[in-house]
């Protein structure tokens, strides 16, 4: 089923919000023995990276932070921070400088790993149970898994889905392992019916998947032996390779990223699966080449690692009008054609202490962005209109907090601004260029940002 009904295309103002780039505290950073990948010194893989996913978990009341390397899983503890730690390294069925990719995910005390290269690639079972002094690897084979390319584990059902590799001894297929022995893993059944799917979310039996080149699909695994497919979405904007997505805690927001360079990231309503709306696209627009990998929601708030552009931070508590929050660009050097930069996030951790990976300079911790909380509550208390607008632009509904507006083109430029008051209307638009501007409402307890298009 083909199905689109676009309501409003987020555009943000690059230029405005890359001058705020690096608003995140950096807690903690990490590359192996010190060192980090650069131009002059890349990774021996295809793309140049040592380093790739990230996961984070917690363990007996410690938190951690999971990130794999070409040699394999590294463990920290990061319940302190800023004072980290390598708890342990398991290496990897391979540890071939040829590794790109390995996956992860926790599930009753275990950590499940996988990788996508190598014909030696295993699917490897963690004990965590003994954490922070020590961790034992239980299970190591390739029995069922030789090579996957991302896992997920749906833990209320106790069950692996596995995307991509060889499984079984077919490849390139969906599969459903079994965990209800977490250390024995069965093997359930392989799913064709979309083709080839790159990665997955799932919730309760119900999958999201990021079928690639063919689109987007929600798969109802409940009879796993007869899945039933909800809806699809298979013809929509910016349609590319589907490689990721996150389901929002209401169940009503997915949002997916289309891995090539410059394609907006797809918000959609999926309040109802038989009809799939694309509310509203994003990106962070800091070059022609940028390009989003990976995403988490937590909170209403979007991570997404932005390869070249580091991490970026969307609040989407209104899918029709996401608004910036925070970024930290982690990859210091050019941009360019390939991949490279950050690979994942995981926002998930109590704390709200931030993951990141870096495919060149290895793990990052930041501190929760300090304006989420003003941002969540203050976010879209003003009425716009009309948008887009000619000769006025309406504000309404104002809080009495508001105090400051400001107006930016497309480069960052100021070209209005004016100390207000909750009585304040109106915007004489008459001298606006045609294009595409931001709106800043600003005062003590509130940080509002607004797309306007003048036409």
């Amino acid at each position: 089923m083909k199905k689109i009904h676009l309501l409003n295309v987020s555009i943000l103002i690059s230029s405005f919000i890359f001058g705020q780039q690096n608003n995140l505290e950096l807690l903690y950073q990490w590359a192996d023995d010190g060192t980090v990948l650069t131009a002059d010194n890349p990774g021996d893989n295809w793309v140049g990276n040592i380093y790739n996913e990230i996961w984070g978990f917690v363990q007996n009341d410690h938190e951690f932070a999971v990130i794999g390397t070409t040699q394999g899983t590294h463990i920290f503890d990061v319940t302190d921070p800023v004072n980290s730690y390598l708890v342990g390294t398991i290496d990897g069925g391979s540890t071939s400088p040829d590794v790109v990719h390995r996956d992860f995910h926790t599930f009753n005390g275990y950590l499940y790993a996988v990788a996508d290269e190598m014909s030696t690639s295993t699917l490897q079972i963690i004990d965590l149970s003994n954490l922070p002094s020590a961790v034992e690897l239980i299970y190591d084979s390739n029995e069922i898994i030789t090579r996957a390319h991302n896992i997920f584990i749906d833990e209320e059902n106790a069950i692996m889905y596995v995307c991509g590799g060889r499984v079984n001894g077919s490849s390139n297929y969906l599969s459903l392992l079994s965990l209800d022995d977490p250390e024995n893993p069965l093997f359930l059944t392989s799913y064709e019916t979309h083709g080839y799917i790159h990665d997955i979310y799932v919730e309760n039996n119900i999958g999201y998947l990021n079928a690639a080149n063919n689109g987007f699909h929600i798969v109802d695994f409940s009879d796993f032996s007869s899945p039933q497919t909800l809806g699809s979405l298979t013809d929509y904007p910016f349609q590319g390779y589907n490689h990721s997505g996150w389901l929002s805690e209401d169940g009503n927001t997915y949002v997916f990223a289309d891995e090539n360079h410059g394609y907006r990231m797809k918000v959609c309503d999926v309040s109802n699966p038989n009809d799939i709306n694309v509310v509203s696209m994003l990106l962070s627009d800091v070059q022609e080449n940028s390009i989003p990998h990976n995403l988490i929601i937590q909170y209403n708030l979007l991570y997404v690692s932005h390869y070249y552009d580091g991490l970026w931070i969307w609040d989407i508590s209104n899918p029709e009008s996401p608004s910036y929050v925070a970024s930290y660009d982690t990859y210091p050097l050019s941009s360019g054609n390939s991949y490279k930069g950050a690979w994942g996030v995981y926002p998930l951790l109590p704390s709200g202490n931030i993951l990141v990976s870096d495919m060149q300079y290895g793990l990052f911790v930041f501190a929760p962005p300090q304006n989420s909380i003003n941002i969540n509550e203050a976010k879209n208390n003003a009425i716009i209109f009309p948008n887009p607008c000619n000769d006025i632009l309406n504000i309404n509904n104002l809080q009495e907090s508001a105090e400051e507006l400001k107006l930016y083109d497309v480069y960052g430029n100021l070209v209005f601004e004016k100390l207000i008051k909750n009585s304040f209307k109106k915007i004489n638009t008459e001298f606006l260029s045609s294009g595409v501007y931001l709106l800043s409402i600003n005062g003590p307890d509130i940080e509002s940002k607004y797309t306007i298009i003048k036409y």
